[in-house]
């Protein structure tokens, strides 16, 4: 059990820094994933994601601490148990985020991270259906593809935002951000695209490359301050792997701070707490945790023809049979059918809440079963938000779940960016060309007005849209955990590819952006192999 590299978790990023290292057939690559396979039926169908949001077998299921500010409720943080990590049970999103973003990025430091930087490592991820151009590029693994479907009602929230000055824009991941649109999706042929199915699949024959699923690291070996491999736990057997060259954490935002401390690298006051014996004082380990937190507003439709109805009875028969035929229809279509990015208030540079809407609408604002009458929802989340969390290590035992602490709203800014894009939904919603379709307000209410109310309602019933990132940031200041290669500060052998390592929350969905960091991560790594 002797490898050149180890990668630990098979997620978005693990498959494809696995992928692309076992490129070289001189390299041996073993990835650890704790989960197991991509089996499950539902992470190929589209749709299948709101089952998978809540399934055991294939996701973590973690929650948050409670907290006064959102009501001291569990907000459900899922992430991906199974090949593909999350990428196998997110909402198939592609989305970037702003250029800016990754020029402050680089402006932090961290040289090479710059939009135009990093824009070649999306391009060479990327099967852009629509042909390359300038942003987007075609014959990479990952395929990107258009909404299967538009709808009368989308069609008409387009219209209704341009109407309140907000254009329609055909590409979010093109020249402009602002706007509205029909989303990107990581789909190909109406079945999901996922990290393991992409990236993982086709390189899974070679023979320098081993993956063993249900591997659950416990903590990275570690002789001095140098990393030589891991420690899995394996059907109840502990086993270690060594690693000649690398030991690389793929585990998320979530995972990767938890595994760093469990092996005693850390804030060495906390990890004293908390039994675990220092190897390595990094005290910005586990913190600067940042998500997008989001509300969403519903609508009663005074039509029958919103995915309640096909989702249901003789509906959701036909809507079957119409997949299993051509992989079209409402099983193949995502977690939104428009996004759309908005400015606030003046004087932002780029936009600061992003909106997503479904001619679909639902229970409760976290429930994903379908309401029997036609509706529609919008949901919208502020996305550059200050308020900051911690993920740390709540016991020595590594099966423990780690506490989560996201800490939402609890800046002033992002009340207050929340109250405005809640009433920027309402002005699109009750414009023109939203009357042949609009019924009464469902969520919150119309008589849900002043700032307090919708604040209210906010921290009643407000979640994370699943981007957790920040945790293991990348920077050169005292809290950075790891420098503008990914190498963990103070430790030789040791880096950390994933979304822990973002110094700051994207303008979007966070899968593209990962799969990034780990093309990139993959190059930076066989940089430092061809100097040695």
């Amino acid at each position: 059990m002797e490898f050149d590299y180890v990668i630990v978790g098979a997620g978005s990023a693990g498959c494809v820094l696995a992928a692309r290292l076992s490129e070289n057939p001189r390299a041996r690559v073993a990835l650890l994933e704790a989960g197991g396979r991509d089996r499950n039926p539902w992470i190929h169908i589209p749709v299948g994601f709101a089952k998978t949001l809540n399934d055991p077998t294939v996701n973590w299921l973690f929650h948050s601490e409670p907290d006064e500010k959102t009501r001291n409720r569990p907000i459900p943080i899922p992430r991906g148990k199974v090949l593909g990590g999350s990428s196998s049970i997110n909402g198939m999103l592609y989305i970037r985020g702003h250029p800016r973003d990754y020029d402050v990025w680089a402006q932090l430091g961290n040289r090479g991270w710059s939009f135009d930087e990093v824009l070649p490592y999306f391009k060479r991820s990327q099967h852009q259906e629509r042909g390359a151009d300038e942003y987007h590029g075609v014959g990479g693994p990952l395929n990107v593809s258009d909404q299967i479907e538009t709808h009368p009602i989308c069609d008409a929230l387009l219209d209704a935002a341009k109407e309140c000055g907000y254009p329609h824009n055909p590409d979010v991941n093109g020249a402009s951000q602002d706007g509205f649109t029909y989303c990107q999706l990581t789909l190909r042929n109406g079945r999901r695209a996922s990290t393991a199915q992409a990236f993982l699949a086709p390189a899974r024959s070679r023979p320098n490359l081993t993956v063993l699923t249900h591997a659950f690291t416990t903590r990275v070996l570690l002789d001095g301050k140098r990393a030589v491999g891991v420690e899995f736990s394996r059907h109840g057997e502990r086993t270690t792997v060594r690693a000649s060259r690398e030991v690389i954490l793929c585990g998320g935002a979530i995972n990767s701070p938890q595994i760093l401390e469990l092996s005693g690298v850390g804030n060495g006051e906390r990890l004293r707490e908390l039994g675990v014996e220092t190897a390595h004082h990094l005290p910005g380990v586990g913190e600067n945790l940042q998500d997008h937190f989001a509300i969403r507003m519903s609508w009663r439709v005074t039509r029958p023809i919103t995915y309640n109805e096909r989702m249901r009875g003789l509906g959701f028969v036909r809507e079957g049979l119409r997949y299993l035929r051509n992989r079209t229809g409402v099983l193949a279509l995502s977690a939104a059918s428009i996004t759309g990015y908005v400015r606030t208030r003046e004087g932002v540079e780029t936009p600061d809440v992003q909106y997503f809407m479904t001619p679909a609408s639902f229970r409760d604002s976290q429930d994903r079963t379908l309401d029997r009458e036609p509706g529609m929802t919008m949901g919208l989340c502020v996305l550059r938000p200050e308020s900051i969390g911690t993920v740390h290590a709540r016991s020595p035992d590594p099966f423990a779940a780690p506490a989560i602490r996201p800490n939402f709203l609890a800046s002033p800014a992002d009340c207050d960016a929340v109250v405005r894009g809640a009433r920027i939904a309402r002005r699109i919603m009750e414009a023109p060309p939203m009357e042949p379709y609009r019924g009464p307000e469902l969520q919150p209410g119309a008589e849900t007005k002043t700032r307090e109310e919708l604040l209210d309602y906010a921290r009643d019933t407000g979640t994370t849209v699943y981007h957790p990132v920040g945790t293991c940031k990348m920077g050169s200041d005292p809290m950075a955990v790891v420098d503008e290669c990914l190498r963990v500060r103070g430790l030789d052998r040791l880096r950390v590819a994933d979304a822990s390592i973002m110094p700051a929350l994207v303008s979007g969905n966070t899968n593209a952006p990962v799969i990034m960091i780990a093309e990139k991560a993959a190059d930076l790594v066989r940089e430092d192999a061809r100097a040695a």
